[in-house]
This record gives C-alpha cells, sequence and structure tokens, in this order.
C-alpha cells in the first residue's frame, strides 16, 4: 500500500488524521505488528483525541484478524499503558500522537517492557510490513476483552511514596484536557493535599489550550495562578502524561535538567551509590550533584526507547530528560507523569523546603539557553560547520554534535520529527551564555 514514509518515527508513529494516518493504515499497522512480533495477545490503550476511537477501532480489527487476542484498557495516560504492559509481560499498542496538535495521532507501540519499538528497532520493519501489505494467513481470528488496571495502578504508585510523610500542600495542576486528569485525582483522594485542578476533563477538542507544556503559551496560566494562589507547586502534563513539568512557587518553570538534578539527588538518598541517566542536552548540574552525592551519572542519547534500554542494561535508579520526561527502576524503568509529581510531594513534606530554595543554589551556578529550535534546510550540514568553527573543543557525537569547552558547552541535533536543529547551550556565567548562545545561532543560522 502506498503510505506516507514520513509517519514512521524515531520512537514511534504520528502522522495526521485522515490524510497521513487513517482507518485503513492503522488496520494494516495492527497486522503489521501482530506479524513483526508474532504476538498472541496485545495491550491497547488510547488517549482523548476526537480520532482515537476511529483509529482504535482500526488497528485492533486489524490484530485481532491477524490472529492475535486484543486485551483493551480503554482510555488511558501512557503510565498506565506501561505499567499495563509490564503487569502482563505483554507487547502494546497505546493510540496517541502525545503532545502534538489535536489534528495528530499515532502508536507507541511496546515490544515488551522496557522495550519499545523505536525506527533504530522494529518500526521500520512495521513500514516495510504496510508497505507491501502481505501478511501470512492467519490460524484463527482473535477475541477482544477489556481490563481496568486502575487499582493497582493507583497502589503501584502509592507504593513508591511514603503518603503517611505528606504535607498538606496546596498544589495547583493542569494536565491540559488530555488523558491524564481522570488518574491524577484517583491517586489524589489518597493523599493529604489540596489539589486545585485546571482543565481536568479529556477533550479532544483542546478548549483551553495545546498539549506541550514546554511552550510557554501553554503552561503561562498555571504559572500565574501557582504565584497568585499561593500554592507550594504546580504540576503540568503533556497530552498523554508520559511528560512532566514542574512550576516553582514563584511561579517560575523549572527546568528539566534542573529537576532532573534535584529529583535524582532526593532519590539517591534513598537508595545511595546507585546510577542515574540524563541525556545529553543536560546542565553539567545534573552530573555534579549526582557525582556530588556518591551516585554514578551516565550520559544518553535522547529518546524514551534508548533511555528504557540503557537503565535496563545499567539496572539504573532514575532517568530524566530535559523535555520532562522522568524514568524510574521501580515503575519497571518506565518514564511516568505521576510519580514524579508524587516524589515532588514528599520531597517538600519530608525536607519542609520551599521548591525556590532547592533551586536557588542551581540558578546561581549553572546558567542555561533552555532549548531553541531553528528551520534550517540542511542540518546535517549545519552540524558540521558547528563542528569545524570549534575543532579546538572536546566534541562528542553521540546525539547530534556536542561541544565542550571548560567555561561552556552545547548540543545541537536535529529534530526526529521535523526539519528543525535543537540548540542547548550552558555557560558558567549568564553573561558569557548570552553571548556564545547568539554566536551558535548565528552559525546554525548560516
Amino acid at each position: 500500500m502506498d503510505v506516507n514514509p514520513g509517519i514512521f518515527k524515531a520512537y514511534d508513529i504520528r502522522g495526521i488524521y485522515p490524510t497521513e494516518l487513517n482507518e485503513e493504515v492503522a488496520y494494516l499497522i495492527g497486522r503489521a505488528f501482530v506479524t513483526f512480533l508474532q504476538a498472541e495477545q496485545v495491550i491497547v490503550g488510547h488517549d482523548m483525541r476526537i480520532s482515537a476511537p476511529a483509529i482504535f477501532e482500526a488497528v485492533t480489527r486489524g490484530i485481532m484478524e491477524q490472529g492475535a487476542d486484543v486485551i483493551s484498557i480503554g482510555l488511558v495516560s501512557t503510565d498506565q499503558y506501561y505499567f499495563a504492559c509490564a503487569k502482563l509481560s505483554l507487547p502494546g499498542m497505546m493510540v496517541t500522537a502525545s503532545h502534538n496538535p489535536k489534528e495528530y495521532n499515532g502508536f507507541k507501540m511496546v515490544r515488551r517492557m522496557p522495550y519499545l519499538l523505536s525506527g533504530d528497532d522494529g518500526i521500520q520493519d512495521l513500514r516495510h510490513l504496510v508497505e507491501a501489505g502481505d501478511f501470512p494467513p492467519p490460524l484463527r481470528t482473535g477475541t477482544m476483552q477489556t481490563v481496568d488496571f486502575q487499582q493497582e495502578f493507583i497502589e503501584k504508585v502509592l507504593s513508591l511514596i511514603d503518603v503517611s510523610a505528606l504535607k498538606p500542600l496546596k498544589v495547583i495542576a493542569d494536565t491540559g484536557n488530555g488523558t491524564v486528569g481522570p488518574i491524577l485525582q484517583a491517586v489524589f483522594q489518597h493523599l493529604p493535599v489540596e489539589l486545585i485542578g485546571m482543565y481536568l476533563d479529556p477533550d479532544g477538542t483542546l478548549p483551553n489550550h495545546g498539549l506541550d507544556p514546554l511552550k510557554p503559551e501553554n503552561r503561562a496560566e498555571l504559572q500565574q495562578r501557582v504565584k497568585a494562589e499561593g500554592a507550594a507547586i504546580g504540576f503540568a502534563f503533556d497530552g498523554d502524561g508520559d511528560r512532566f513539568f514542574a512550576i516553582d512557587d514563584r511561579g517560575e518553570f523549572i527546568s528539566g535538567d534542573f529537576l532532573t538534578a534535584i529529583m535524582g539527588g532526593y532519590l539517591l538518598e534513598k537508595f545511595p551509590a546507585s546510577k542515574i541517566i540524563y541525556d545529553v542536552r543536560a546542565s553539567w548540574a545534573v552530573a555534579d550533584v549526582i557525582s556530588a552525592l556518591g551516585g554514578t551519572p551516565l550520559m544518553e542519547r535522547v529518546g524514551h526507547a534508548f533511555i528504557k534500554r540503557r537503565m535496563a542494561e545499567e539496572d539504573a535508579l532514575f532517568a530524566g530528560e530535559v523535555t520532562g520526561h522522568y524514568y524510574f527502576r521501580d515503575f519497571f524503568y518506565a518514564d511516568s507523569g505521576i510519580v514524579p509529581a508524587l516524589y515532588l510531594l514528599e520531597l517538600l513534606s519530608t525536607k519542609t523546603v520551599t521548591m525556590s530554595a532547592l533551586l536557588a543554589p542551581l540558578e546561581a551556578k549553572y546558567f542555561i539557553s533552555g532549548e531553541i529550535n531553528s528551520r534550517v534546510a540542511d542540518p546535517l550540514g549545519r552540524i558540521e560547520a558547528l563542528a569545524a568553527h570549534y575543532s579546538d573543543a572536546a566534541i562528542e557525537r553521540l546525539d547530534g554534535v556536542s561541544i565542550n569547552y571548560p567555561t561552556w558547552h552545547c548540543n545541537v541535533r536535529p529534530s526526529n520529527t521535523e526539519p528543525l536543529l535543537r540548540l542547548n547551550l550552558e555557560a558558567r556565567t549568564r553573561e558569557e551564555m548570552e553571548v556564545k548562545r547568539d554566536e551558535v545561532l548565528a552559525i546554525i543560522l548560516g
């Protein structure tokens, strides 16, 4: 079949519905998934997008017609989906386009937790099967059963913290009409905190704001409310709940690298001398904090398929990506939005400290640009231009190009989903950060 090859991404399948990804394509992907994995049972969940019911129906029909049984877990967050896959030790397909705009849909696919299908490992094989449309004749037609894992999920995540240690903190949480609202409320019913919810009802029309809290306009109202209402902390979740973001008591957005350093340090107190993984874009703060507390910091390339695999290989305690993915050994090496929220509540309660006080020493020492995206015609050519310009630096090629000097460093990598170059830069002073940021951007823009 003639399918847009661009929907087969580095970490998942994503496309605009119905032009790039429709019921016919979803049906074939279901058949291809069963064929490639020789699966006998497949867990399938979905998010709140308008196209989710149609895509869910089509992909499950493909799965069953290829001879596998479907275990439907319904409307769930992605961390609930990972939990189900881990609990039953089965492959799975989550119908979601994560934080993409509402016209998109797609699939996040688990081989067997914590191993996912990725562009390097399975997704291109699915593409070839879909394009060929030549599937082995099934021996039977599969069946569908519905299973509800909500209660087990709640018990699991609450077991990770000491609920009795929690103080009655005021928390404002914005789930942006994504999938997280219902499970967040169900978990927080068991906590002594005051939860003020924003846009908790799943609604694929997205009447309030977009699904990606990394974009300032999508978190502006939450930031304003945290400060105005005197909350201890604000939580934001992306559309499918595998990414998590926090707003401190000043109403300031907390960068993912600083949150990785703070959470990593806290978890090291519980489990000393553990390994902690961070991505190539991160601030020096992460490795410095982890090393100072006796942990082992390990750098990995960007992307949940790579991070989960490395965590399992290293039996790492925790991993963080600057884009809001946080992974936990005690949650099947998976990323979750709910779990980091719980750990931060426990941290604030037991240390009786404000979030801004925890951030102060990091903000005084590490000056980061945040991720800056540039649309360029020749991303790889611009990367080589940077490597040539800074040839006297220590250069690493783990993911894009990392340029390292004693007083500043940066990573520039191509987006896996768009024709963009992504720059993350850090320096020892704000002045040098701004100078080098502008200098590197000038080279990127040619």
